[in-house]
């Protein structure tokens, strides 16, 4: 089971890591992240699908914070490229998106990419808050 979500800035999305961390329960595959120049998309896939109140519940959480998103060609190929193998380095260079982290919900990969890329336009975007 799939959930892919828009969101409007950093803080969101490092929510949403720790929100997964804080609830063992939840069978989560893997997530992915994101950045675009306007948001970042997050997915995360479940190794199950959830029960009808568990789903529910979760989808609370994450359109309090986000959207439910669907996304262009471009990520959607990038998501698939991950869920299939290709290295995070491999599908960006192909499909010329950020990945941030896929893998295991890591919050040091996302608080380490918002730092360079902060740090490399020398002011903080929206985004990035």
């Amino acid at each position: 089971m799939d959930y892919i979500y828009y969101l409007a800035n950093a803080s969101l999305t490092l929510r949403i890591v720790e929100y997964l961390h804080s609830m063992p329960w939840l069978p989560v595959r893997f997530i992915t992240v994101i950045h675009q120049i306007d948001g970042w998309v997050i997915k995360v896939k479940l190794s199950r699908p959830l029960d009808p109140q568990e789903d529910g519940d979760f989808r609370s959480f994450l359109n309090e914070l986000g959207i439910p998103y669907e996304p262009e060609i471009r990520v959607r190929m990038a998501l698939w490229g991950l869920e299939t193998g290709q290295t995070p380095v491999e599908v960006m260079r192909r499909y010329q998106v950020a990945v941030v982290s896929h893998g295991n919900p890591d919050r040091s990969e996302i608080e380490d990419f918002r730092r360079q890329f902060v740090q490399g336009l020398g002011y903080c975007p929206e985004t990035l808050a």
